[in-house]
């Protein structure tokens, strides 16, 4: 088995001291780092009127937070839940004159929404996203001794300029909208390099071959040596390569000796080593194909029926960010259980140690954007979406576990506007641009344009209604849209209903302001019924892939939720198991 790779010796010697210590990049892991975590100075900034204030100047604030968790949270000791237009943090770092000895990288897991950073007093420069992660190079303004970091976050939810996924846009959280995150929310960290360094890498798996090609990008000039690569498994060497390096990328190829196929349900990593020079790097790939046959999706070359269900990433006391790492892999513990072998990630990028876990346990993952929130009804919408969004993809490249990209999710008319068509084309162009390997589609539910697979959104609660939209599609004829005027089904593609059920079942809140899809059910054995008729229905269609039951647990006041907001089963898994996961029609 692949080793533990965010539970590393440094964080043996930080466990309890600060919040979230494991590295936070398990596939670009260097030994010489530091954690930034755990309390910081803090100050709001209603009027957004600090940097003229010059507040990057000071060394002191009038509050404390603990990072990585937002000032919305109860982790972070703030709890403040209003809108907040732009917040500020400083810390001091100390640092030796041996980790001065070559480059020092500032690296923010994620900053929502637009930030700038000052060292010691001098700006370093900017990152607009809330959700991708972004690295500085800070080693002409620190010292050694003690260095002052100060940080900015503005953040606007209801500018229509920014993705802001679930996040309210209202004072409350309301329906299928919760409570917002400004700020830093995941976690900071420092990165000790020598002056030629690996920047990054994409892995290429070829299972027919046996191979594995890795295309890097080197920083540090021209004349920087030779990069080598190791795979390994289970501890066993299976594979070598090297190539000169010249020109800032390196392209090489290890021939596998042994050949383990990462597969649903069976995470079979291998461990990688890299290195350039006194430059090393410790990650992992797997070695995974997607493909497309007609109306199937295959992994590796075999119809896999995707039993997916709608996982949204917030947390009771964490928000956005999980209190800690046990709880990112408990969530796909508790889907698994349930009879799920994968997730839509949805409205949100999730960080890259929930996306370790899914490759370890061999977790199938849709990686989306959080779109809400964004204007797309004009071509201005695209460059605030487009960068972040490449940003995304770029950072999750290399996870086997991801097997389809989703940029968009129900592009609804925006204040009375339709959505540019043109604007989602570019999007899903510049996303098989850069990874062809994947499939794309372009908006989930409503209003595709141009999408490898298409895929509806239906909540529609009595399950022989629910089959007869579908009957007709089942029996070779046409796909039925419930709602007809939001686009053509596109014939002989993949499809499938990524959103369903949505089973309103409120077991221990007791508020009014609950909220579910349609009337719940009156006793847990309707429910159950009520699942399975839905369920059933697309199990048995021979034409549908896979499905996405909306939701793994219940966030705030939607109650829907096989599990509570605390992660509390609401009935015996071992029932909905044994729904779920029985064969399906499409499937091999």
């Amino acid at each position: 088995m692949v080793t533990d790779r965010i539970f590393t010796h440094m964080e043996e010697k930080t466990m309890g001291v600060i919040p979230r210590p494991e590295h936070p990049q398990p596939q670009m892991e260097r030994k010489n780092w530091m954690n930034l975590n755990g309390e910081w100075d803090f100050t709001f900034d209603f009027g957004n009127s600090g940097v003229e204030r010059k507040l990057f100047e000071r060394t002191e604030l009038d509050q404390k937070i603990t990072v990585p968790f937002c000032p919305e949270s109860d982790l972070s000791g703030i709890g403040y839940k209003d809108f907040m237009r732009a917040v500020w943090y400083h810390r001091t770092v100390t640092l030796t004159g041996e980790q001065l000895k070559g480059r020092v990288l500032l690296h923010f897991g994620a900053v929502d929404y637009e930030c700038r950073v000052w060292i010691n007093g001098e700006e370093v420069g900017n990152h607009k996203g809330g959700y991708t992660s972004f690295c500085m190079d800070i080693t002409s303004l620190v010292k050694e001794g003690e260095n002052h970091l100060s940080v900015y976050a503005g953040d606007d939810t209801r500018s229509g300029r920014q993705p802001k996924g679930k996040q309210s846009g209202l004072y409350y959280s309301v329906g299928c909208d919760y409570t917002r995150t400004t700020g830093i929310w995941q976690t900071v960290w420092l990165e000790f390099v020598p002056e030629h360094y690996i920047e990054k890498v994409q892995y290429y798996p070829n299972i027919a071959e046996g191979t594995l090609t890795i295309k890097a990008v080197i920083k540090g000039g021209s004349g920087i040596g030779e990069l080598t690569a190791k795979a390994f498994y289970e501890g066993r060497e299976c594979g070598s390569a090297a190539a000169k390096v010249s020109v800032g990328v390196a392209v090489l190829t290890i021939p596998l000796s042994e050949l383990h196929l990462w597969e649903p349900g069976a995470g079979r990593l291998y461990d990688l080593s890299l290195s350039l020079g006194e430059d090393e790097v410790s990650s992992y790939f797997g070695m995974r194909e997607v493909s497309i046959q007609g109306e199937k999706v295959l992994i590796n070359g075999r119809s896999v029926f995707q039993r997916l269900v709608l996982d949204q990433g917030f947390y009771p006391d964490g928000i956005y960010t999980a209190p800690d790492r046990e709880a990112l892999r408990r969530d796909i513990e508790l889907s698994m259980a349930a009879g799920f072998n994968g997730a839509r990630l949805h409205e949100k990028v999730f960080e890259p140690a929930f996306l370790y876990y899914c490759d370890k346990l061999g977790y199938l993952a849709w990686g989306e954007q959080g779109n809400w929130g964004l204007d797309v009804s004009a071509p201005q919408g695209l460059k605030c979406f487009l960068p972040e969004w490449m940003e995304a993809m770029d950072r999750d490249f290399n996870h086997p576990a991801i097997i389809g990209w989703c940029p968009f999710n129900e592009t609804w008319n925006y204040e009375g506007r339709k959505q540019d068509d043109e604007l989602l084309e570019i999007v899903y162009r510049m996303t098989k641009l850069f990874d062809p390997t994947r499939p794309c589609i372009d908006t989930s539910g409503n209003f595709h344009v141009r999408t490898d697979i298409y895929d509806l959104h239906d909540y529609e609660q009595d399950p022989a209604v629910f089959a007869s939209h579908y009957q007709e599609f089942a029996e070779g004829g046409e796909l039925l849209d419930t709602h007809p005027d939001r686009q053509t089904p596109v014939k002989g593609v993949p499809v499938f209903i990524s959103e369903y059920g949505g089973i309103k079942w409120d077991v221990e809140s007791g508020n009014e302001q609950s909220w579910g899809y349609g009337q719940g059910p009156e006793t847990e054995e309707a429910f159950i019924q009520r699942y399975k008729g839905l369920t059933d229905a697309l199990l048995d269609n021979p034409h549908m892939f896979g499905f996405c039951y909306t939701q793994l647990y219940d966030v705030e006041q939607e109650v829907n939720g096989l599990y509570t907001y605390e992660r509390k089963p609401k009935f015996d898994m071992e029932i909905f198991k044994a729904i779920n996961s029985r064969k399906a029609a499409i499937e091999d």
